[in-house]
């Protein structure tokens, strides 16, 4: 108890010292606070974004061949304008048809074009989709008038539905269904207008137009591909078993010879699949942000070890006079660790306060941008924040505090 009254002395006889020396470790361990809270909700608001289509689809997108679908081969060799011209809706109908399993699904592709009304020109981003669009993907929902049938996908009609920014943006308060539109050069009737949706990690469709994939494909982009389409399988484990049947059609289709996955030009992806991906990148951004914002505890460690360094050369002569009235080496040990596990302590709860707080600010701020940005601060985060603090005050104390302990009473009393 002695020990312990001797280090909260010494800390409050140096305040500034101990108020900087706290607040290098309180940066750090906010950091790794807000760092593991927003890996969390992350991953969260990822994969409620696919719990949007449920737990039984199947995805089909287009890949280059001789590349893995998720890597960056993949992604930069699209972005330069590679482009994948053999996925059809007739793959989906043909998967449709013949994979048991598979109920029904959906084809898309998008591109871009001015938008006019009344002299009001907006370059907006198309959405080609099959009509059955709105049955499978569980967020999508009509406000007003109708969605395009099959039989208007079919036929090439000029028909849209927009989305609620678009609608707001081109209309104002007005009702746009049964309107006139130009897209491009042609004129293209509105028959509905889609509910506000909000942005998610995939497309934000309260700024677009959603065009049947067809008349997308043919009259705007005049193109006969697809960039992917979704497979509503009957559960989640009839999609699982479909993959493989999935694939052996649109090999067959693409004229794709043998079983070898590297020549694929499509890649198949189940929602399980697509969900450990998520947790898999998002566990790995984590770790390395996390080893990031451990360098900030190193320094404030290095600060701490320094600012002992300086406290026993101050209190060299208290120290020697001690030890001459009959402290121990353990005491003067203890006391001096105490100190800095006191320093690095209450750092860790500041810490953990401030990191909690900013990750509240970021989960307001994201929701007040429209996204769906849940709060989560796990236990473990708040226990590794005070677990780390500790340990570094353990750490980076204990040679300061030993070599106090060490110190020469007769040597400590001479330097006064």
């Amino acid at each position: 108890m002695n020990s312990l009254k001797e280090a909260v002395y010494g800390l409050k006889i140096n305040k500034v010292r101990t108020a900087l020396t706290v607040f290098g470790l309180v940066i750090g361990i906010a950091a790794v606070i807000v760092v593991l809270s927003a890996g969390n909700s992350v991953q969260e608001f990822m994969l409620g974004e696919l719990d949007v289509f449920g737990s039984n689809y199947v995805i089909v997108e287009v890949k280059i061949p001789n590349t893995v679908h998720h890597s960056t081969d993949n992604a930069v060799g699209q972005a330069q304008g590679v482009t994948i011209t053999t996925l059809t809706t007739d793959d989906l109908e043909d998967v449709i048809e013949n994979v048991p399993e598979i109920q029904r699904g959906y084809a898309g592709i998008m591109g871009q074009e001015v938008v006019s009304y009344l002299g009001e020109n907006k370059k907006t981003n198309l959405y080609g989709v099959s009509p059955s669009f709105v049955d499978i993907d569980q967020g999508a929902k009509v406000a007003s008038g109708t969605f395009f049938t099959d039989a208007q996908n079919a036929n090439l009609e000029k028909v849209v539905v927009l989305g609620k920014d678009v609608r707001d943006e081109l209309f104002g308060i007005d009702s746009p269904v049964g309107k006139m539109i130009r897209v491009g050069k042609e004129k293209y009737t509105v028959i509905g207008v889609m509910e506000e949706r909000g942005a998610d990690i995939f497309l934000n469709l309260d700024d677009m137009i959603l065009v049947p994939v067809k008349t997308l494909q043919k009259k705007i982009l005049g193109v006969e591909y697809v960039s992917f389409f979704f497979a509503e399988a009957s559960s989640e484990e009839a999609a699982n078993t479909s993959v493989g049947q999935i694939e052996q059609i649109l090999r067959i289709n693409h004229h794709i010879s043998g079983n070898n996955p590297d020549k694929d030009d499509f890649a198949v992806v189940t929602q399980q699949q697509s969900q450990n991906l998520i947790s898999e990148i998002i566990s790995g951004m984590t770790i390395i942000l996390i080893a990031i914002a451990g360098i900030s505890l190193v320094v404030g460690g290095v600060g701490i070890m320094n600012i002992m360094y300086v406290t026993v050369a101050e209190r060299t002569y208290e120290i020697g006079l001690r030890k001459a009235i009959g402290a121990t080496r353990k005491t003067i040990l203890r006391q001096f660790l105490l100190e800095a596990v006191m320093v690095t302590f209450l750092g860790g709860i500041v810490g953990i306060m401030l990191g909690v707080a900013l990750s509240y600010l970021i989960s307001i701020v994201a929701n007040s941008l429209g996204y769906e940005w849940p709060f989560s601060i796990s236990v473990f985060s708040i226990l590794l924040g005070t677990g780390v603090s500790t340990l570094v005050g353990l750490v980076f104390g204990l040679y300061p505090a030993k070599r106090a302990a060490q110190l020469d009473p007769i040597n400590a009393l001479r330097s006064e």
